[in-house]
């Protein structure tokens, strides 16, 4: 199966930014103070899937008000909020923006489906791991703050997809051991993006999850999984 490397050149270049090393030699003073920033990970999908710690799941106390998701997005100022920026992001042809961030024309991919869309209103943006899943899986332990980083990180390409809007309803809130793509060209790197979302904020998969996991990752031997810890 083909190699996928999860990653946007778009949404993921401020992430990776912060990652390089600064060319000017740093005082001793700001050796000392200097944020520690977190190293990528890059690893086969196997092995990636082996880092998730297995757990009971408990959606006690869900509700879906508990994550304030499409907040005012990376740029506060530009009238559009965190859904209109991943559509923008993800658009294989850009789409006409007018006041109050309202789109029309433009062109998608849903890889879902492997459906090309015309118009954002058939879109849904998808988050990757659904935010009830996120909740049992240890964001009920999270703060309000942490929660709403969570429902809009554009921090990473896999955090949140544009995708048919039928196939997210499809979806819904089940994990890989129920739900995966509808295309099978898709399994893959779904299920790395999945774990990526996973690993990347330090959620728990349930037994069923992770034997799901692990059984398309022996399929997908060649799927990279590529993913930087949350801030």
């Amino acid at each position: 199966m083909p190699t996928v490397v999860i990653t946007n050149m778009l949404r993921g270049a401020a992430a990776f930014c912060l990652a390089l090393t600064s060319l000017t030699l740093p005082s001793p003073t700001a050796t000392a103070t200097a944020t520690r920033v977190p190293t990528p990970e890059v690893l086969p999908l196997e092995d990636a899937v082996g880092r998730l710690p297995v757990a009971e799941e408990d959606r006690t106390g869900y509700t879906r008000d508990s994550f304030q998701y499409w907040n005012t997005g990376l740029d506060a100022a530009d009238g559009c909020n965190t859904r209109d920026e991943v559509l923008l992001a993800e658009a294989v042809q850009e789409p006409t923006v007018t006041a109050g961030c309202k789109l029309s024309g433009g062109k998608w991919g849903s890889y879902y489906d492997g459906v090309e869309v015309g118009g954002a209103d058939k879109l849904a943006i998808d988050h990757m791991v659904p935010l009830a899943e996120a909740w049992e899986s240890g964001a009920g332990a999270w703060d309000a703050r942490r929660r709403e980083a969570y429902a809009n990180d554009q921090g990473a390409a896999a955090s949140l997809v544009a995708v048919t809007a039928r196939t997210v309803r499809s979806k819904a809130d089940q994990d890989p051991a129920a739900w995966v793509p509808p295309l099978p060209e898709a399994h893959c790197r779904y299920t790395g993006e999945w774990t990526a979302t996973k690993l990347r904020w330090g959620l728990a998969a349930d037994q069923s999850e992770a034997e799901a996991l692990k059984v398309y990752a022996e399929a997908c031997e060649t799927t990279i999984v590529h993913y930087n810890p949350a801030p």
